[in-house]
């Protein structure tokens, strides 16, 4: 797949930036050091772009901002801290989901070492909405309390 080539060389970068430099610079040095290592690799990257979406039938204009957009395959969600949290990745599936990307990459250089700070999150489709069965059942309960 097309998304795995791009993560794999995302990950390769972040982990020789990391290396070079270690963790304690502001994220935006991070994000312009890869931004131009991907660039250098063949890769189309947009930096901070701005997102519009759609809510109800009401147009959100700038959204929100994503760190970088790889091939408009991969959305990079980039951090300095010294530990993510777990609204970090949420952040990031919310920005696959409006965007209808596939995948992202949580890349935190505040880490002592890369490994514990690069997390993978995946966009898989929902299916379809079925009925909760106990909702089901209660429209059932409901139903024959109706009938004669």
């Amino acid at each position: 797949m097309q998304h795995d080539t791009v993560t794999a060389n995302i990950v390769s970068a972040s982990l020789q930036i990391h290396r070079d430099l270690g963790p304690g610079l502001l994220e935006s040095v991070y994000e312009a050091i890869l931004a131009r290592e991907l660039t250098e690799r063949g890769f189309e990257v947009e930096r901070q772009r701005l997102v519009d979406f759609t809510y109800r039938g009401q147009l959100y204009r700038e959204g929100f901002r994503v760190d970088l957009i790889v091939d408009q395959w991969v959305v990079v969600e980039l951090k300095s801290i010294e530990k993510v949290s777990p609204a970090h990745t949420k952040q990031l599936l919310t920005y696959l989901k409006l965007l209808g990307l596939p995948v992202g990459l949580l890349v935190n250089f505040g880490c002592a070492t890369l490994r514990e700070g690069l997390k993978r999150v995946v966009n898989t489709p929902r299916p379809q909405s079925q009925r909760l069965p106990v909702i089901a059942a209660r429209d059932d309960v409901e139903r024959a309390a109706r009938a004669p």
